[in-house]
């Protein structure tokens, strides 16, 4: 099984450790690893002979690069004015309790799903929405939302 920095490497060679694909680096290396470590960020800073900082800045500038370990599965409530007037608050709201989040905390203990919310998912015909990992799910109710949630976890447990 490789390293996880090795795949980090591999990513920085294919875009000739050239600092003006950092966009690029960041985010092939979120997507094979879910997140940015810190690790990571200064192995690519290293590597295109930038500072650690620099990279870091971009990596904070941009809403899509995440700093913090991801769970297996991302859901995303929409908030977007469709959704948040058909109820989507409380679909979040009852998500936060079933997964046992508090404060700033996105992803549940078991590391299984992490909370977004995005300001729209473009279906606002089908509000409330969800995705989960991608998948849109509509007309959503909190009770309908847990149940996915269920399913999903007795799919992992099989």
């Amino acid at each position: 099984m490789k390293k996880k920095t090795d795949i980090t490497e591999q990513i920085i060679e294919a875009h000739g450790s050239c600092q003006s694909n950092l966009i690029a680096i960041l985010q092939e290396t979120q997507a094979a690893h879910n997140y940015l470590s810190e690790e990571d960020l200064t192995l690519i800073a290293d590597r295109l002979g930038i500072s650690t900082a620099k990279v870091y800045s971009v990596a904070t500038f941009y809403e899509n690069f995440s700093l913090e370990a991801k769970g297996k599965h991302i859901i995303k409530v929409c908030d977007g004015t469709a959704c948040h007037v058909r109820k989507s608050g409380p679909i979040y709201d009852a998500l936060r309790e079933y997964l046992g989040l508090t404060g700033k905390k996105k992803t549940s203990a078991d590391a299984m799903f992490t909370l977004e919310t995005v300001a729209c998912l473009g279906a606002c015909g089908l509000a409330p929405v969800i995705t989960i990992d991608g998948e849109v799910h509509a007309k959503m109710t909190p009770e309908s939302t847990l149940a996915l949630l269920e399913d999903i976890r007795k799919k992992e447990a099989m």
